[in-house]
């Protein structure tokens, strides 16, 4: 009997990899203040029900791309807790190509529901 716990697995790695960039935006878009990395990470963990599956330190790299990208501005604020916090907000154009991407992903989920689903379009 094949292992199909392992296809599981890999396919939802695959599947977050390509969504993770659009998640983080659309948190940090929708959010009334900055967030730090942990932040994110728990609200992410909170609302995907273990839907992302990854670690935590994951994110970073997605972070930093999308403010290389300007999509997201950061800044980092001393804690009286412990490390420096890096906050990271939504920028006017992350805002604006979060709008773009939804409209490819409501694109993508509907052609891929219908196609599953044996609808023609």
């Amino acid at each position: 009997m094949e292992d199909t716990d392992s296809h599981r697995k890999k396919f939802a790695r695959e599947l977050s990899a390509g969504t993770v960039s659009l998640v983080l935006l659309a948190v940090l878009a929708r959010s009334n203040e900055p967030l730090y990395g942990y932040q994110i990470a728990k609200q992410l963990e909170r609302d995907g029900d273990g839907v992302l599956i990854g670690k935590q330190s994951a994110l970073y790299p997605v972070l930093r791309n999308l403010c290389a990208a300007g999509l997201l501005d950061s800044e980092v604020e001393p804690s009286v807790t412990g490390p420096p916090r890096r906050y990271y907000r939504a920028t006017e154009l992350g805002k604006t190509v979060l709008r773009e991407w939804e409209a490819a992903w409501s694109a993508t989920r509907d052609f891929v529901d219908s196609v599953i689903e044996g609808q023609t379009t």
